[in-house]
């Protein structure tokens, strides 16, 4: 019997087990990565929807070479109490990461901004000595999570957002106030992953970008970094959050048009003169502001996302580099500031149904284009 050409698909697909959707996006991007020293990966998360849909984890398993938990290692869902943890979450994502053979990376052990504790931590009491205190249950955090998962988690985000976005400062915390100032607190997380964690690649992960506006904040972090440096704090890496496009606060400007690339690269060449790698760990395009015909809206944020992938893979120190979400569906930026038109965002590689957009092309072609890493 002689197949018609959709039924030939079908068969040649089910016969390679290949998904349907990977023989038109091509050569996986983790693939394309590796062949220049590199991994792709992407979050994965239980509590916005994607671990739940097979379709997002078949992308995933076939277009990544590691996962990150998007919310299930954050002090909001492994600490509930000062006195307990909650790991269901993150062991369902480590388990399927070692199922897929995809490499898993964690997020964070510190998310250092008040807004982003449980709220326990806000109205907790440290006692008579508060300085141990807070020193005492950091330290447990931080031990508790890196042995757990031992070798089984391969690099942590020990410590995000320190910095203070407007002022360049390092914000403070219930922690940071017990403790005397945010140094101590920042130090000890990081000294603490390295004991219990000696084989994890550590990261200090923040969201400055290569916007006109953020001259500040690149300086607050490059004074952090330089003082980890001096005081021998562990810090391997800095991990570059890469959400670029439109900004996801009320008073962003967008950078499509007023990125300031010679800036960003005098930033970066700073930072790998301090001998640190760098990581592309939460890459998405919010395209909040562009036009809301499809077709032109996609080819924008394609475009803008090789010229910033062209720009951080010509540095030799960057390394893994990770999507946000690989579908419009979960991201989380359908819930940032809503486009005018009211439209869906489509700041993914994939869309909503699980199709290769433009912005996925323009990943593949820049890891094709790259120079290859010797790390």
């Amino acid at each position: 019997m002689k197949l018609n050409r959709r039924e030939a698909i079908a068969a040649a697909l089910a016969m390679t087990a290949v998904p349907a959707f990977a023989a038109e996006a091509g050569a996986s991007l983790n693939s394309l990565a590796r062949a220049g020293g590199r991994r792709f990966g992407s979050a994965i998360g239980i509590r916005n929807g994607s671990f739940g849909d097979p379709r997002d984890t078949e992308v995933i398993a076939h277009e990544c070479g590691l996962i990150v938990p998007e919310n299930e290692l954050k002090w909001q869902w492994t600490r509930p109490t000062p006195t307990s943890f909650d790991f269901r979450g993150a062991d369902r994502i480590v388990a399927f990461g070692e199922a897929h053979h995809l490499a898993v990376r964690g997020h964070t052990l510190l998310w250092h901004h008040p807004g982003w504790f449980p709220d326990w931590v806000a109205s907790y009491d440290f006692g008579a000595s508060p300085a141990g205190e807070a020193a005492r249950m950091i330290g447990e955090h931080v031990t508790t999570i890196c042995r757990r998962y031992g070798t089984r988690i391969h690099g942590y985000d020990v410590v995000n957002e320190a910095v203070d976005a407007g002022t360049g400062t390092l914000r403070e915390t219930a922690f940071s106030r017990a403790m005397g100032g945010a140094e101590p607190v920042l130090d000890l997380a990081f000294h603490s992953a390295r004991e219990a964690a000696p084989h994890a690649q550590l990261v200090y992960n923040d969201y400055m970008s290569w916007a006109p506006d953020s001259a500040a904040h690149r300086a607050g972090v490059l004074r952090l970094l330089e003082g980890f440096k001096r005081r021998g704090v562990p810090v391997d890496a800095l991990g570059v959050q890469s959400h670029i496009g439109s900004g996801n606060n009320p008073g962003d400007r967008p950078d499509f048009s007023t990125r300031d690339e010679a800036a960003w690269r005098a930033f970066l060449d700073e930072v790998t003169g301090m001998g640190y790698q760098l990581l592309i760990t939460e890459f998405d395009v919010h395209d909040r502001g562009l036009p809301s015909d499809i077709a032109a809206r996609d080819r924008i944020v394609a475009d803008f996302a090789r010229t910033y992938l062209d720009l951080m893979l010509s540095y030799p120190q960057l390394g893994d580099v990770l999507a946000w979400g690989m579908s419009d569906r979960y991201s989380w930026l359908q819930g940032r500031i809503a486009r005018e038109d009211g439209l869906p965002k489509r700041g993914c590689p994939y869309d909503a149904e699980f199709r290769p957009k433009p912005l996925r092309a323009a990943i593949a072609d820049a890891f094709r284009g790259a120079p290859t890493r010797h790390a």
